[in-house]
C-alpha cells in the first residue's frame, strides 16, 4: 500500500516541472495582478521550486491578502499545502480556484484526485464529469476518464464491503477494503471499518495500523484513539494503552468512555510498575503481594492474569519457595507452553527440589525459544552438573536438608546424625565399619555446607572434596575415620573434649 507520505514525496519531486508547465499554459492570462501581488507570487514560485515550502507559503499568503480573487495564488498555495501533506487545506484552496475560475480544469481534476484519495467518491466523480463536460486538453480528458472509472469502481467495492460487513462476512469485507484503500489511502472512515472487521474476527492486533492512521487523518478522532487504547489494553500493553487514552482526553476531557478506561489503566499501570520496582530491589514477597493486587484489579484479561502469575512464579522461585513456584509456573505453562520466563523459574524451583532431570527439560525447552539467553545456557549447564553430582555424593541428602537450608539447620541436622552414627555407638565390627563410613560422609557434608566458599562450589555442581574435580591431585578433606577421631560434632570444629562411653 502506498502511504500518504510517499504520495506527497513524489508530488514534491515533480514541483519544478509542474511550475514550468503552469507558466507556459497560463502565460499572459488576465488575472488582474497588481505589482506587489505579482512580486509575492514570483518569490513564492522560486522558493517552491527550491523546496523551501514554509517560505513559499508565506509569500502565497501575502499574495492572497493583496488580492483575494487571484485564482493562481490559491492554486500555487494549494500545491504547497499538498507538498506539506495538508490535503484538507489544499482542497479548500482548489475549491476556491474552481469558484473563481470554473473553466480551470487542472484545479478541478486535481481536487477530484484528492477527493478520491479521501474516499469521497460522489464528489470526486462529479469533478471528473465536469472536467469531461468542459473543454479539456487531450491529457486532461484521458486523466479524467481514467479517474472517473476508478472512482466508480471504488464506489462499487465500497457498497460491497459495507454489505458484507452488515451480513457479518468480515473477511470478505476486508478483501474489498484492501482494494479500496490501495487507491483511497486517506479514507479515515474506511480504515476504521477495516479495523472493526479485524476486531470482530478476533484479530485486534491487525487493526492497530488502520486506527493509528485514522486518528491522524481526522484531527478529532476520539473514537479511533479509544479503540486503540482498548486494543493495547487487551493485548497487555498497559503503557501504550495509557498513552492513547490520554490523547483521547486531550481532545475531549469529558469523553465518558475514555475517562472511565483511563482510571482503570492508570490504576493497573501503577500496580504493575510498583511490583516491578520491588522485584528489582529483591523484595520478592512484597512483589508477590503487589501482583496479587493486580489479579484483583484485572481478573478477566488473560494478558494480565497470566503475566501476573508468571511474575509471582518468578518471585516464588527467587524467594526459594520451590513447591509453590513449581505449582504456579505449571499453571502458567498450561496456558502458554512456550513461556520462557515461566520455564526458567520452574527450572530453578526444580533445582531447589533436587528434581534435576525436570530442571534440565525446562531449561532445554526454554533454550528452544530463546537460544541466546545466557541465563538459560548457564542454568542448563548448572543443572547438568548437579544431576551428575547427585549421582555421586550429595551433601544435602546426606544431612537430609534442602538446598536452601540455613546454616543453623545444617548444623542441627549434622549434630543429630553425628550422634546417631558415631562409631562408638556400635559394637559389631561390620556395623562399626558402616557407621564409620556414614560418619565420615556426615562430617564431610557439614564441612562443605557450613563453609560459604565450598558450599558455593558445590551448589555450582563441583564437589570441593572430590579429588577428581580438584586440580592438583589429592584432597585434604577426604579423610578416613582415624582422621575424624577426636572431632566433636557438638563443637564449632575444635578437637574432641570428650568421647562417648557406653556400658
Amino acid at each position: 500500500m502506498v502511504s500518504p507520505r510517499a504520495c506527497v514525496s513524489r508530488l514534491g519531486s515533480a514541483l519544478p516541472l509542474l511550475l514550468a508547465l503552469w507558466d507556459l499554459h497560463y502565460e499572459g492570462a488576465e488575472c488582474g495582478i497588481n505589482a506587489e501581488v505579482e512580486k509575492q507570487l514570483e518569490m513564492g514560485k522560486k522558493l517552491l521550486a527550491a523546496g523551501q515550502l514554509a517560505d513559499a507559503l508565506s509569500h502565497f499568503h501575502a499574495a492572497i491578502e493583496g488580492d483575494s480573487d487571484n485564482y493562481l495564488a490559491y492554486y500555487r498555495r494549494a500545491t504547497v499545502y499538498l507538498a506539506m501533506g495538508k490535503s484538507k487545506a489544499a482542497i479548500r484552496d482548489l475549491s476556491r480556484v474552481v469558484e473563481l475560475k470554473q473553466d480551470f480544469t487542472s484545479a478541478r481534476l486535481q481536487r477530484g484526485q484528492l477527493l478520491l484519495k479521501q474516499g469521497k467518491f460522489d464528489e470526486a466523480g462529479e469533478d471528473f464529469r465536469k472536467v469531461l463536460r468542459s473543454n479539456p486538453s487531450d491529457k486532461e480528458e484521458t486523466d479524467a476518464r481514467s479517474q472517473l472509472l476508478k472512482s466508480d469502481e471504488m464506489q462499487r467495492l465500497c457498497s460491497q464491503a459495507q454489505s458484507a460487513y452488515r451480513q457479518g462476512n468480515y473477511y470478505t469485507a476486508i478483501g474489498f477494503l484492501d482494494e479500496i484503500l490501495e487507491v483511497s489511502v486517506w479514507a479515515a472512515e474506511l480504515r476504521e471499518l477495516r479495523a472493526e472487521c479485524y476486531i470482530k474476527e478476533g484479530e485486534p492486533g491487525k487493526a492497530i495500523n488502520d486506527l493509528k492512521t485514522a486518528s491522524k487523518l481526522k484531527s478529532d478522532n476520539t473514537e479511533a484513539l479509544y479503540k486503540l487504547s482498548i486494543i493495547y489494553y487487551q493485548l497487555g500493553d498497559h503503557e501504550l494503552s495509557l498513552s492513547e487514552v490520554r490523547e483521547c482526553l486531550k481532545l475531549d476531557q469529558d469523553h465518558k468512555e475514555c475517562f472511565s478506561h483511563y482510571k482503570q489503566v492508570k490504576k493497573l499501570n501503577k500496580q504493575i510498575m510498583s511490583a516491578e520496582e520491588r522485584i528489582q530491589e529483591g523484595r520478592y514477597q512484597d512483589a508477590v503481594d503487589k501482583y496479587e493486587t493486580v489479579l484483583k484489579t484485572e481478573p478477566s484479561v488473560p494478558a494480565y492474569t497470566t503475566r501476573a502469575k508468571e511474575r509471582i512464579c518468578h518471585c516464588l522461585s527467587k524467594n526459594q519457595q520451590s513447591v509453590e513456584a513449581v505449582k504456579l509456573c505449571t499453571e502458567v505453562l498450561q496456558l502458554e507452553g512456550d513461556n520462557v520466563n515461566a520455564l526458567k523459574a520452574r527450572a530453578e524451583a526444580y533445582l531447589l527440589e533436587e528434581q534435576y532431570e525436570e530442571a534440565i527439560r525446562d531449561f532445554e525447552a526454554a533454550k528452544e525459544h530463546s537460544d541466546n539467553d545466557q541465563e538459560i545456557l548457564e542454568g542448563l549447564e548448572r543443572a547438568r552438573r548437579m544431576l551428575k553430582q547427585s549421582q555421586k555424593r550429595d551433601y544435602y541428602k546426606i544431612l537430609g536438608v534442602k538446598r536452601n537450608a540455613k546454616k543453623q539447620e545444617i548444623v542441627k541436622a549434622y549434630r543429630k546424625l553425628a550422634m546417631q552414627w558415631h562409631p562408638d555407638n556400635f559394637q559389631d565390627e561390620e556395623e562399626k565399619k558402616k557407621a564409620e563410613k556414614k560418619f565420615i560422609d556426615i562430617a564431610a557434608a557439614k564441612e562443605v555446607l557450613t563453609d560459604p566458599e565450598m558450599r558455593q562450589k558445590f551448589d555450582a555442581g563441583e564437589d570441593p572434596l572430590d579429588a577428581e574435580s580438584q586440580q592438583g591431585g589429592g584432597n585434604p578433606f577426604h579423610r578416613g575415620w582415624n582422621s575424624w577421631q577426636g572431632f566433636d560434632p557438638f563443637s564449632s570444629g575444635g578437637p574432641f573434649k570428650f568421647k562417648f562411653h557406653f556400658s
